[in-house]
């Protein structure tokens, strides 16, 4: 890209960002609770609001691809949701008298992903989030715990999806959210087949940050901040290590809350590279109790964060296109 169409693009992106934000927290790193129990979630800018629909054809075992195009700034978060975060949040909520009760498959390690909670269990858990930072829940369950659609009649309704609350702060990314932050390159305006801006597979790897690695034929994850290389936005784990969560249901339609939901990014298990590729979508019923697959968070930030959004994003591309013109 030359110079002229870098700083073209940082103007579509400056004004096109002014017109699309809406909701949420500030960018870079949040924290919830207090004490002992505090911990935080690290979130990157995904930038290039309006950005082209992926054209990639799925694998013929995969579930429905979403186009990958979102019209808003977001924030995803930089790592998987560990156990050690499961931990404090089960410990606040009990100590606020709601106890969340989330319970892991397996302990590994304070580090190591949150594994064996269920859709709802990951729905429950950013609700929560939202609940500490004061908003309201993203997902809308009744008294027997049964995951709801929003209706005309509630605060935040959102017509285009029945699933999120636009009031809230914290969701589980839908699956157009996930597609895009792992595989779209918003300095060539391209998809590419692996999250690491390369359409080769990633080597394996049993932990580490080297890029263009992943942690997958392995015999479990390693820890959330030692998933593999950075893709080309800075989230660490979007391939193997465990698959995250999306809030999109199988068919993407997001009519029934009861509707297997969709799942993305491969994990440590023995697997073949493509599993973890642009090309390839899986799911899981909501109430299942899934071992390879944990929770990521995605934020979309209120217009006072635009600022701040836009100037991570427009240093983004200015640094990755020295980068490009001095190779």
């Amino acid at each position: 890209m030359t110079t002229s169409g870098s700083l073209l693009r940082v103007a579509l992106l400056v004004a096109t960002c002014s017109a699309a934000l809406s909701r949420a927290d500030t960018f870079g790193t949040d924290t919830f609770g207090t004490g002992e129990n505090t911990f935080t979630i690290d979130f990157v800018t995904i930038g290039d609001p309006g950005n082209a629909a992926d054209t990639v054809v799925p694998h013929p075992v995969s579930a429905p691809l979403p186009s990958g195009s979102v019209d808003y700034v977001y924030r995803m978060a930089k790592y998987e949701i560990s156990e050690e975060i499961i931990y404090k949040a089960n410990a606040l909520s009990n100590a606020e008298g709601h106890p969340l009760d989330l319970t892991m498959d397996v302990e590994r390690g304070p580090q190591k992903p949150a594994t064996g909670l269920s859709c709802f269990d990951a729905a429950r858990f950013v609700n929560y989030l939202n609940e500490v930072k004061g908003a309201p829940p993203a997902y809308k369950f009744d008294a027997n715990g049964i995951f709801q659609l929003w209706e005309p009649g509630d605060p935040g309704y959102d017509p285009e999806n029945q699933f999120r609350n636009r009031f809230a702060r914290y969701f589980l990314p839908s699956a157009d959210e996930w597609h895009k932050a792992a595989y779209y390159d918003p300095v060539n305006d391209r998809y590419w087949l692996y999250p690491y801006g390369s359409d080769e597979p990633p080597v394996p790897v049993a932990s580490g940050t080297d890029p263009g690695t992943a942690v997958f034929n392995q015999d479990g994850p390693a820890d959330v901040m030692l998933a593999g290389g950075e893709n080309l936005f800075g989230l660490v784990g979007m391939a193997g290590n465990i698959a995250d969560f999306e809030e999109s249901t199988r068919d993407l339609l997001n009519d029934d809350p009861l509707a297997a939901r969709g799942t993305n990014g491969g994990s440590w298990i023995f697997q073949l590279p493509e599993n973890m590729s642009s090309v390839f979508r899986n799911s899981a019923f909501v109430d299942a109790k899934q071992p390879r697959i944990g929770i990521r968070v995605v934020s979309v930030p209120e217009p006072s964060s635009l600022l701040l959004a836009l100037s991570s994003a427009v240093m983004m591309l200015i640094v990755r296109g020295q980068r490009r013109r001095a190779a």
